[in-house]
């Protein structure tokens, strides 16, 4: 009774255990009741809540580190969890629409515009170059890509940055919506676009990974690891000799990746480094990185409309961000909403794939330039 009465009082002496262990629950709602990327903010939450009780053995038990830590310190310090679920991701991506209209790749780029915004802006509010660049990558709406790069900057706030990647990427279905509608009219919304599936063959399938490794190593060097995971991956689905080894990452290695992931990023949720005023800044900041990914992918396709005589639905290049396949989907959505004879899916799953790539690009590009 003594040491239940010891926890209590522990927990009652220091709210922000409390204020961390209701975040937790509600990630876990998110993921649970909304169905918002449950096999991350599951884990997450639960996480969150575990490491914010007090005396907890899941972070140090005695003298030596508790089995998150363990976990945290082999899979995010060394950045290993990140790359191996790219595998996973590569393995679930079919790269043929975008093969099938390259055009679609300036979509993709045009959508990272929220990284560079949001590097300026946290800069001028005082972050270090390192802290607003990992920041900034937030609005690559890539959870893995954002985990490497606030690692390797060593950034301080990495906690934030992991809860805001994931979390975003979640809310994707309500987030883009709200920023789509912001900038487009509804007749923009019911542009109809037609679909000239081209062939594309095995061949220009299999190459196609490995020349991104090559384009992206000659432009990113630094990138090299995020891309080419992520490209063998995509060779394991494509080469048509390893589909035992490609259903396995799209399941059995995305699946066990993100439970330790889940679990292990919850380190850095520790109320005393998390409630903290600059955590809520980048957490905003984050947000807006989202918002300005949609904005600009929109506005660059409004941009080339202005030179184009058969039009171009603005809501592909909001497409353009890494959140693959959950933007395109958004996107369709709202184009049948629009109009319901419009479909706009294979554009927008294009654009989407784009982003992927663009998204890991941007990343390596901004460690090229601070490293």
């Amino acid at each position: 009774m003594e040491i239940l009465l010891d926890g209590v009082q522990a927990l009652i002496a220091e709210p922000g255990r409390i204020a961390m262990i209701l975040i937790g629950c509600t990630l876990m709602y998110l993921g649970i009741k909304k169905e918002y990327e449950p096999t991350l903010l599951v884990p997450m939450g639960l996480g969150t809540i575990l490491v914010n009780i007090p005396m907890s053995g899941v972070l140090m038990t005695g003298d030596a580190a508790g089995p998150f830590q363990i976990l945290f310190d082999a899979g995010i310090e060394t950045e290993l969890f990140p790359l191996l679920l790219f595998i996973g991701i590569g393995a679930m991506i079919d790269f043929g629409p975008l093969l099938a209209n390259p055009f679609l790749l300036l979509f993709g780029a045009a959508a990272q515009f929220g990284i560079f915004f949001v590097i300026i802006v946290a800069t001028l509010l005082g972050f270090d170059i390192a802290d607003s660049a990992s920041i900034g990558i937030i609005a690559a709406a890539d959870g893995p890509t954002s985990i490497f790069v606030a690692n390797a900057l060593g950034s301080k706030y990495m906690g934030a940055i992991m809860v805001a990647a994931y979390s975003y990427m979640a809310l994707v279905p309500i987030i883009q919506p709200i920023a789509i509608k912001a900038c487009t009219t509804k007749k923009e919304r019911q542009i109809r676009m037609a679909y000239r599936p081209g062939e594309v063959s095995k061949t220009a399938k299999i190459l196609f990974p490995v020349i991104i490794c090559v384009v992206a190593g000659l432009i990113a060097p630094v990138s090299l690891p995020l891309v080419g995971f992520l490209m063998f991956g995509n060779l394991l689905r494509e080469c048509g000799v390893l589909d035992r080894l490609s259903v396995s990452a799209q399941n059995e290695l995305v699946n066990l990746v993100s439970i330790l992931l889940g679990l292990c990023v919850s380190v850095k949720m520790e109320y005393h480094d998390f409630l903290q005023f600059d955590t809520l800044l980048v957490m905003g900041l984050g947000l807006v990185g989202f918002i300005m990914d949609s904005v600009g992918g929109v506005m660059f396709v409004k941009l080339l409309n202005l030179f184009r005589k058969e039009k171009i639905n603005p809501m592909v290049g909001a497409a353009g961000i890494s959140a693959f396949p959950m933007s395109s989907r958004v996107v369709q959505k709202m184009a049948t909403e629009a109009d319901p004879q419009n479909f706009i899916l294979m554009q927008a799953a294009g654009a989407n794939v784009a982003g992927q790539i663009a998204s890991v690009v941007a990343g390596g590009l901004v460690l090229g330039l601070l490293l």
